[in-house]
C-alpha cells in the first residue's frame, strides 16, 4: 500500500504533469517530451491501479457485510461467490501495484547495443553466434523493435566471429539486459563425422546506447586511426581508408569498424559503441561501490559467468542464475524468449525489492 504522503505527492505531480504533456511548446524538444511522457505514463499507472485496488477493498467489505447482514440465503451465496472473485483479484493488483512501486533502473528504457563474440569451439562457436543473432532478431521483430547492424565480422562458412548490433523501441534495454554473460552450446556439428557432441562457448554484452548526456567525450581523450577495411582472407573491400580505429586513452576501451564504404559513418558507429561501453563500465562501476556483498546474479553480474546453456541433443535450454530448464529450444532459437526473460525479470525484482 501507498503511505499517504506519498500518495498525496504522486497525485500532486501527476496533476502537474497533466499540464505540461498538453503544452505545444514542449513538444520542439522530443527528447525530453518524451521522458516527460514516460514518467507521466507511469504516474498514472501507478496512481489508477491503487485507486483500483482501493475500488476492490471497499467492494470485499460491502460483500463481508452482506454475508454476514443479509437473510436472503441466495444474496448470501451471491456474496460469497463475489467475495472469492474480489479476493483473488485484489491479490494479482496488489502484486501489480507492488511491481509498479518497485524500484526501477533508469537506464531500462534505453535502447541497446547487442555485441555478440565467439569463444572456444572455432568455426562452430561462430556458427552459433549466427544462431543468436537470428533469435535475437527475431525477438526483436515481436517486440516491434527496430535492429540495426553496426559493425560484424563474419566467417566463410556463415557464421560470425563478432557482430555488433543496435536495437531501438520500447523499453529495449530492460528486457535484453538479462542476455548478458557466456551461452554455451552442446551439439554435433555439420563437420563432425562420428557424431560427437562438442561444447562451445560465445559471450554476449549487452549495453544500454548512451546518449550524449550521459557521457562527455573529450576529444584530446581520443586517439582515432584510419584504415583499409579487408574481408575473408584479407580480401579489400575498397580502396579507400575507410575503417576506423578509436581509442580511448584514459579507459583504454578500443573500438573497430569497418562496415560502411564512408569513414565519416564508420567514425559516427564506433562514438556510439564507445559511449555506450564507458556508459556501462561507470554503470557497473556504481554497483560495485553500493555493495560487493549484493551484487546482481540476475542483471549484468559477471559477463564471464555462464549464464545459459543450449543442448540440442536434448531440445534442451538452461538458464543457470535461475535453475529455469525449457524443453522449447526450437521455439526459443525463433525468438520466443519471453519465458525466459519474464522469470528473469521477476527475480531481478525481488532482488531490487530486498535490496531496497
Amino acid at each position: 500500500m501507498i503511505p499517504e504522503t506519498r500518495l498525496k505527492a504522486l497525485q500532486t505531480e501527476y496533476d502537474e504533469l497533466k499540464e505540461k504533456v498538453i503544452d505545444p511548446s514542449l513538444m520542439s524538444d522530443q527528447r525530453s517530451f518524451k521522458k516527460l511522457s514516460r514518467h507521466f505514463n507511469e504516474i498514472n499507472a501507478i496512481l489508477t491501479t491503487y485507486y483500483r485496488l482501493k475500488s476492490i477493498e471497499q467492494e470485499i467489505i460491502d460483500n463481508k457485510d452482506m454475508i454476514h447482514n443479509e437473510s436472503d440465503e441466495e444474496l448470501v451465496l451471491m456474496a460469497k461467490e463475489e467475495l472469492e472473485e474480489k479476493e483473488k483479484e485484489h491479490s494479482l493488483v496488489g502484486e501489480e501495484l507492488k511491481d509498479l512501486l518497485a524500484p526501477k533502473d533508469p537506464n531500462d528504457d534505453k535502447n541497446a547495443i547487442v555485441e555478440i563474440r565467439a569463444g572456444t569451439g572455432g568455426e562452430e562457436a561462430a556458427l552459433f553466434v549466427s544462431d543468436l543473432y537470428r533469435m535475437y532478431t527475431r525477438f526483436a521483430e515481436i517486440n516491434k523493435w527496430k535492429i540495426e547492424i553496426i559493425t560484424s565480422n563474419p566467417t566463410g562458412l556463415g557464421g560470425f566471429k563478432e557482430i555488433i548490433f543496435l536495437l531501438t523501441g520500447d523499453n529495449v534495454y530492460g528486457k535484453m539486459r538479462f542476455e548478458s554473460g557466456v551461452h554455451r552450446v552442446q551439439r554435433i556439428p555439420d563437420t563432425e563425422a562420428n557424431g560427437r557432441i562438442h561444447t562451445s562457448a560465445i559471450s554476449v554484452a549487452v549495453l544500454p546506447e548512451a546518449e550524449d548526456i550521459d557521457v562527455q567525450i573529450e576529444e584530446n581523450d581520443l586517439r582515432i586511426d584510419v584504415y583499409r577495411s579487408s574481408g575473408n582472407g584479407g580480401q579489400s573491400v575498397n580502396t579507400t581508408d575507410s575503417a576506423v580505429r578509436i581509442t580511448h586513452i584514459p579507459s583504454g576501451i578500443v573500438v573497430t569498424c569497418q562496415d560502411e564504404k564512408s569513414q565519416h559513418k564508420n567514425k559516427a558507429k564506433a562514438l556510439t559503441i564507445l559511449k555506450s561501453r564507458l556508459l556501462d563500465a561507470e554503470i557497473s562501476k556504481q554497483e560495485a561501490e553500493i555493495s560487493q556483498s549484493r551484487k546482481s546474479q540476475v542483471g549484468t553480474g559477471d559477463r564471464s559467468a555462464k549464464i545459459r546453456t543450449y543442448n540440442f541433443p536434448q531440445s534442451r535450454i538452461t538458464d543457470h542464475r535461475i535453475n529455469l530448464t525449457s524443453y522449447r529450444l526450437s521455439g526459443i532459437l525463433d525468438g520466443e524468449l519471453d519465458e525466459f526473460i519474464d522469470a528473469l525479470k521477476i527475480a531481478y525484482k525481488n532482488e531490487r525489492l530486498g535490496q531496497s
